[in-house]
């Protein structure tokens, strides 16, 4: 299980990663660690679209070190953050999340929230390495309260031999679960990655 990132650029597409080891550095990717003031506020005003505009509870599922949690946190969300990695998850804890964000270590595909229901369920670079994608993604609508949202970032890198999941795919696995998808192309928004890319991606808000 990973955390939300896309692979690092370091890595072969389709190499494993050992997450574990890669978190101390992972913050230096601008869209990993927000460092940037204009990354971070770009991620800011998306997750502003993204989200309900009323505080609720928010469950970031592969969360890495955190820095989506506190955005969602910054707007008044109570955020449950999981991650299979516990250095990951320490770093999490030590950023200034108040009292509106949790970390716990756990595995993304099956969170360890026991009945507890979300009014969003996010989840950023997650889904491609799962087995499963279609059973995740049906567990996770199973933790929203009705209403509630699935906010999946995503993309597809690499040209050799890529890796992720592509919208296509996604909307397909969405379609029996949601009656409105919604995809939002986030590839031309240099912003956001904090340098231009040309690879997919992309977010899919889907209510079921």
């Amino acid at each position: 299980m990973a955390s939300n990132r896309a692979p690092e650029t370091s890595t072969a597409p389709g190499a494993p990663v050992d997450w574990d080891r890669a978190a101390a550095g992972f913050d230096d990717e601008p869209d990993h660690g927000l460092r940037d003031p204009v990354v971070r506020g770009a991620w800011a005003a998306r997750m502003g679209e993204w989200l309900p505009s009323r505080p609720g509870h928010v469950l970031d599922l592969g969360c890495g070190t955190g820095s989506l949690s506190l955005l969602a946190a910054e707007r008044g969300h109570r955020v449950t953050g999981v991650d299979l990695s516990p250095p990951m998850v320490a770093l999490a804890r030590e950023k200034p999340a108040g009292s509106h964000a949790v970390f716990l270590v756990g595995d993304a595909a099956a969170p360890p929230v026991r009945e507890r229901f979300f009014d969003t369920v996010l989840v950023r670079h997650v889904l491609w390495t799962l087995p499963d994608p279609g059973r995740a993604l049906r567990h996770w609508r199973g933790l929203l309260r009705p209403g509630g949202r699935l906010v999946l970032v995503e993309g597809v890198w690499g040209t050799v031999s890529p890796v992720g999941i592509s919208a296509e795919r996604l909307t397909a696995l969405l379609e029996p679960l949601a009656r409105d998808v919604r995809v939002e192309r986030l590839s031309d928004d240099a912003r956001l990655w904090g340098k231009e890319v040309d690879d997919e991606r992309y977010v899919v808000v889907a209510v079921p």
